[in-house]
């Protein structure tokens, strides 16, 4: 008689068919993956607290960072570029974690200093400390190789704990051997 009750070895069986299927054939790691496209300060304070957060927890992590997020592992106020394009660009979006503003309310970089004096009102750490937190943590950070090229931003422009610049599918290799994607 047909119950409707799964067997304990059919639903193994189905948990690792489920699993090899979801992951193309791949175990996972204890691992987070996130894609930083945002350059916002906000979204780069929430990637880095949850970077922080797993490697803290014993996770690996990898931060792929693409076009504007870029800007998080640039080095303070430096200027790229080269081409006239690449200059104008480089002018209205320097990088550094001390230049970012928030996603709104920034009125002319006076909600940057709002934000910056409320999180240490209230012992919030600042993004350079939490990027130094996740270098000392072992997160791995790496750069966009497109997005640098397109950017004109050269490796001389990017913090030293850095990798060399990678493609999608580099990021896609560690995605797919990660229990957590995130996109920010």
């Amino acid at each position: 008689m047909e119950t409707g009750i799964i067997d304990e070895a059919s639903m193994l069986d189905l948990a690792q068919n489920t699993f090899q299927v979801s992951n193309n054939g791949k175990e996972t790691e204890n691992k987070l993956t996130m894609i930083v496209i945002s350059g916002d300060m906000d979204k780069v304070f929430a990637a880095f607290m949850i970077a922080n957060g797993a490697a803290a927890s014993g996770m690996d992590v990898c931060m792929f960072f693409t076009f504007w997020g870029m800007k998080a592992i640039q080095k303070d106020g430096q200027l790229t570029g080269k081409s006239l394009f690449g200059r104008m660009l480089g002018m209205m979006n320097r990088g550094g974690l001390d230049a970012i503003g928030p996603s709104r309310l920034n009125m002319g970089g006076m909600g940057r200093w709002m934000f910056k004096k409320m999180m240490k009102e209230k012992g919030a750490s600042s993004l350079p400390e939490l990027y130094d937190l996740a270098v000392e943590q072992g997160v791995v950070m790496m750069p966009c190789i497109t997005s640098q090229d397109v950017m004109e931003i050269e490796m001389a422009d990017l913090k030293p704990n850095v990798t060399q610049p990678v493609g999608v599918a580099a990021m896609l290799e560690q995605a797919s051997e990660s229990k957590f994607t995130l996109f920010i």
